[in-house]
């Protein structure tokens, strides 16, 4: 089958828009500055959760921290389950966070962290860096 020839647009800039929607912005001559107590973000980093005051959060909800061994062939793990609604993105960093710490293998599975071996130590001091209230749960 013999392909049919599309036209192309051209990209070189040689049409132009038929509205501009910064037209309004011309006539402003110099913005105004933003407040002088306001914080500079110049990063693309997303700052530390803070609370309303501008401290930084320390009472983010309680965790419980447990240590499983049923279903795993002998093997220990602790998990970090019970957390308040954070996303799934906040728990990959924890896990990475405790997995760099603890010098093992971890994984967020159905909303809960684990974390290979019974390191429950370890996992409790980052979740108190990272404002939770941990609690060990269970055995």
């Amino acid at each position: 089958m013999a392909r049919k020839k599309q036209q192309r647009i051209p990209t070189d800039g040689g049409g132009s828009l038929t509205q501009n929607p910064f037209v309004a912005l011309d006539g402003l001559e110099v913005l105004p500055d933003g407040p002088e107590d306001s914080p500079k973000v110049e990063s693309s980093v997303e700052p530390e959760k803070t609370s309303k005051r501008g401290k930084k959060n320390k009472n983010r909800g309680r965790v419980d921290i447990i240590r499983q061994t049923a279903h795993r062939g002998g093997k220990t793990v602790t998990v970090a389950c019970n957390f308040p609604p954070i996303g799934e993105v906040e728990k990959k960093e924890l896990t990475k966070k405790m997995q760099k710490a603890c010098s093992v293998g971890g994984t967020v599975k159905d909303g809960k962290i684990e974390i290979q071996g019974d390191k429950r130590i370890e996992v409790e001091r980052i979740l108190i860096e990272a404002g939770f209230a941990p609690v060990f749960a269970g055995g």
